[in-house]
């Protein structure tokens, strides 16, 4: 089962060349894992399901990323509609775990047309020391039903 976060666009995400730029990408599904794993803060309503992480100053365990990998298949145009990301974990290991992306065109738009796959690794670590931290069974547990086969990337040469 995936996730779908539809995450706005913004006129700043556009470079000169009318589309949305690599770097603003990041930050693309940098949004969209907010929104999927991030446990909203006490009174701005419920999260998601899989929302769990606690990133608040003070947390025990932080998430830091290792490794980000994109495929841009298809410049994104400027559109007020937002894009729908598809999210998934695509592995979860003792500490780590990766979270898997396809970037499409808005809901209810036709042609349906993928713009980006992409990969996150997140390790879980002690914010007090940095090491890494064995991810809890309550936080595998609510992410149990979003594991897929991980994203494959096609452009590689």
């Amino acid at each position: 089962m995936r996730l779908h976060v539809d995450i706005p666009l913004r006129w700043s995400d556009f470079d000169a060349y009318a589309h949305v730029n690599n770097a603003e990408m990041l930050r693309l599904l940098e949004e969209a894992r907010i929104q999927a794993f991030w446990r909203p803060d006490e009174g701005t309503g419920p999260g998601a399901d899989t929302a769990v992480l606690d990133a608040r100053p003070g947390a025990e365990m932080i998430a830091l990323i290792a490794r980000q990998e994109v495929e841009y298949l298809a410049p994104i145009p400027y559109m007020r509609a937002p894009v729908d990301i598809e999210m998934w974990v695509g592995r979860i290991g003792g500490a780590s775990l990766e979270v898997c992306y396809e970037v499409f065109s808005p809901t209810g738009v036709e042609p349906r047309i993928l713009f980006t796959r992409a990969a996150t690794t997140l390790v879980m670590v002690t914010a007090a020391t940095g090491k890494p931290q064995r991810i809890p069974e309550a936080l595998r547990a609510a992410w149990a039903n979003y594991v897929e086969e991980p994203v494959v990337f096609t452009k590689r040469g």
